[in-house]
């Protein structure tokens, strides 16, 4: 069979598929021209300044140089927050190759639980500025620093820095006093200035190291250097070195802190010491504490939620933030006003049968010896701490003339110099009453007032301020915790100190002291006790604060309540009479009577303060004082 002959070959036909395939050729060659033009487009142009710099980072790179930080010292020189070398890792996003596959390697190299993974990922995540490197860990050890050594090359961006790192040797017994610093966070980068914190990862945030940051941080510094491919340093082409922080010298006394410290044995509450001529604090304690290095490096969710859930509250600075009836303590203050109102005088005399009653009123306002005291006069009513003295004296001033007259002594309104997170406490008057609740001021309230319960509050450092006025006879110093920056003292003469209070008769001042030392060393004083062995003048008051109120013929039991529902003791004291040369408030939380339980405290800081080495006071010996009252008080 003959096979069937080949088809012609036609011209046009192949002239019309190689006209078609050319066209295609050719629009895909355009496509893929366009496709190139617009990457170079996007790469030159829109991405112009990224890979610029990351073609000049190959070669040249800037970094900053984080100043260091001062120091903080007490009044003689002894270090109270410093700084230690430690090893911090970071990261700087725009050179991470992969940011999700550069976290999931560190997290397995670094071997962190899972509540680490969470904060290292979240630290990882906040904003930064571009270049800048952001802190994922603190305070690596050795095996960390090792891991990430020899997985160098693996972690492009990554850097193990030595940088030095805030310290606080004895962080439970200052922590309420200096603060302490904490990683920067997503608000406070917004505001600081980028330049002068460039390489900074830490910030005070409470306290002293809050108040003084400025002077503490410094000048951060640059240096330009050399790198290759991978990002490792070859020279060194440029320096501006930073500036360090300036050192800052505070009033506080490191042994007479401890002792405020050991003093309160754990018990909640607090001591504030100052000296009254200069305003310098010399002690501020809050109990309880808790170690500030923690939040330094970075608290963990367990240790945080345990600090917060504690019901001793040892993140309250009850010190200055602390707010409590004052008792029986304001009433050397009351007495003053009473002598520069004209009220009183010192030689005036009331007949207590035990019970104060307004006009035309039936309620019996109780002094707390409900047979009386029989005839009192100005001494002697802050000698036995008198309630029906206090309360004619209220009456007759009324809550206007009170609230100014103790506003004077800075009550109710915010005293220190360079304390942050100071509170205002609470200075009752009518108009904050109609404020507060939308109803008028009662003579009754005026009466609480007068033997400082009701609506007052103050804090420890409100107290201990206003003894001071008291013991420099009117004059206002305004205290502070900052005795030098630097090379140069905070003066005694602050800007906003309150004018001083003026007295018809200065004599009076001496009756007012006279009443206050019959309190410690007077036959019927309510700290009489405290007073044995004493070896100089001193001047106090006694004070019990209610934590709940009692009815008009219940009697208080301490034994029959809840610890947290007794009574607050409180003392305010200052000595020697004739010179003073400090202050001091105590408050100790449901500890009963002021007389049985602070007054101790008080002299002991006195003591300590103000007697040689050999006669300081022994803290075991405080203690068994304590435990041998029986919480029942002397005189409120």
């Amino acid at each position: 069979m003959r096979e069937p002959p080949d088809k012609l070959k036609s011209p046009e036909q192949e002239l019309r598929i190689f006209r078609v395939r050319s066209l295609v050729a050719a629009l895909v060659v355009v496509a893929l021209t366009g496709l190139l033009m617009g990457r170079l487009v996007y790469l030159q142009v829109v991405q112009h300044e990224v890979y610029s710099t990351r073609s000049e980072n190959n070669r040249v790179r800037v970094e900053p140089l984080p100043p260091t930080r001062g120091l903080i010292y007490d009044r003689n020189g002894v270090l109270l927050a410093e700084n230690r070398p430690t090893y911090n890792l970071t990261l700087v996003r725009e050179r991470a190759d992969d940011f999700a596959a550069t976290l999931d390697l560190l997290e397995a190299l670094l071997a962190l639980s899972g509540d680490e993974a969470k904060a290292f990922r979240a630290r990882a995540s906040q904003p930064q500025r571009p270049f800048e490197p952001a802190l994922l860990m603190s305070d690596l050890n050795e095996q960390q620093i090792a891991r990430l050594a020899i997985n160098r090359h693996r972690l492009p961006g990554v850097e193990v820095e030595a940088q030095l790192l805030r310290y606080y040797p004895d962080a439970p017994m200052l922590v309420h006093a200096l603060g302490y610093v904490g990683r920067i966070n997503t608000d406070e980068l917004k505001s600081l200035d980028a330049g002068r914190y460039a390489g900074t990862h830490f910030i005070g945030k409470t306290g002293v190291e809050r108040f003084y940051e400025d002077a503490l941080h410094g000048q951060s510094g640059l240096r330009q250097v050399e790198t290759n491919a991978r990002g490792r340093v070859l020279s060194e082409l440029g320096r501006t070195n930073p500036v360090p922080g300036k050192d800052i010298t505070l009033t506080l006394d490191k042994e007479l802190q401890s002792l405020a410290f050991d003093l309160l044995d754990g018990r909640r509450g607090a001591i504030v010491a100052m000296a009254p001529a200069t305003g310098e604090i010399l002690a501020l304690v809050s109990v309880p504490g808790y170690d500030s290095n923690q939040f330094v490096t970075g608290i963990d969710i367990g240790s945080y939620r345990a600090l917060q859930q504690d019901l001793d509250l040892p993140l309250f600075n009850r010190a200055i933030r602390g707010q409590y009836p004052p008792g029986s303590t304001i009433k050397p203050f009351l007495a003053m006003a009473g002598l520069a109102e004209g009220a009183i005088t010192p030689e005036k005399t009331i007949n207590d049968p035990g019970y104060f009653q307004l006009p035309n009123d039936s309620r019996r306002y109780r002094n707390w010896l409900r047979w009386g005291h029989g005839r009192v006069d100005l001494e002697r009513s802050l000698a036995v701490s008198n309630n029906t003295y206090y309360y004619t004296l209220a009456h007759e001033l009324g809550i206007d003339r009170l609230h100014e007259r103790m506003r004077d002594f800075g009550f109710g309104k915010r005293v220190g110099h360079d304390i942050f997170g100071e509170s205002n406490a609470l200075m009752p008057s009518r108009e904050w009453k109609r404020d507060r609740f939308g109803q008028p001021w009662y003579p009754g309230e005026t009466l609480s007032v007068g033997i400082g319960q009701g609506y007052w509050q103050v804090t420890p450092l409100q107290l201990a301020t206003a003894t001071s006025v008291l013991a420099n006879r009117g004059e206002w110093v305004k205290p502070r915790i900052a005795r030098r920056i630097g090379e140069e003292d905070v003066p005694v003469d602050l800007p906003d100190t309150p004018p001083d209070l003026e007295l018809a008769n200065e004599a009076w001042w001496d009756r007012v002291f006279a009443g206050m030392e019959k309190v410690i060393s007077g036959s019927e004083g309510t700290a009489r006790r405290t007073g044995v062995g004493l070896e100089y003048r001193m001047g106090g008051k006694s004070g019990t604060a209610q934590v709940f109120s009692l009815g008009q013929d219940q009697r208080y039991d301490a034994d029959e309540l809840a610890e947290r529902l007794r009574d607050h003791a409180l003392f305010i004291a200052f000595a020697p009479l004739d010179d003073p040369q400090i202050a001091v408030s105590v408050i100790v939380e449901n500890a009963g009577g002021g007389s049985t339980h602070a007054a101790h405290l008080a002299r002991a800081m006195t003591d300590a303060w103000l007697l040689d080495e050999d006669e300081q006071p022994d803290v075991e010996e405080v203690r068994e004082t304590l435990e041998s009252n029986d919480g029942s008080v002397a005189g409120n």
